[in-house]
C-alpha cells in the first residue's frame, strides 16, 4: 500500500481569503473518494501551531499501488482540484511512502 502525503501553504487569492481557500479545497478533496475508487483512505488536516515552518493544510491518502496513485493523479476530478490549488498555493511538498500489510510505514 502507498501513503501519499501532500502539504500546502496558501495565500489570499482568486477572490478568497486563505481561510476560505482552505475550506474550499478541503470540501473539493473530500468529494473525491466517491468519484475515484482508487482512494482507499483520506484525511485532511489544518495547521494548529502557526509557526514559520508550518504548512496550512495536509492531505493524507492511501492507495493499493503506485499504479492506483497514478490513476488518481490523472483523474479529471482530481485534476480540477489540482489546477485550482496551483493558482493559490505558495508552497507544496509531497511524500509517497510504502506501507506494510499492517499499515506501518516501511
Amino acid at each position: 500500500m502507498i501513503e501519499h502525503v501532500v502539504m500546502w501553504r496558501f495565500a489570499d487569492g482568486e477572490g478568497r481569503t486563505k481561510e476560505e481557500i482552505c475550506a474550499y479545497v478541503k470540501e473539493r478533496l473530500l468529494a473525491l473518494p466517491a468519484l475515484i475508487p482508487e482512494i482507499k483512505f483520506m484525511q485532511i488536516g489544518r495547521d494548529v501551531s502557526g509557526t514559520d515552518m508550518s504548512y496550512d493544510m495536509m492531505l493524507v491518502t492511501r492507495f493499493e499501488s503506485l499504479e492506483a496513485l497514478h490513476t488518481y493523479k490523472v483523474h479529471p476530478d482530481h485534476m480540477a482540484v489540482s489546477q485550482y490549488v496551483k493558482k493559490v498555493r505558495t508552497a507544496r511538498v509531497v511524500l509517497d511512502a510504502e506501507l506494510d500489510g499492517e499499515g506501518n510505514l516501511i
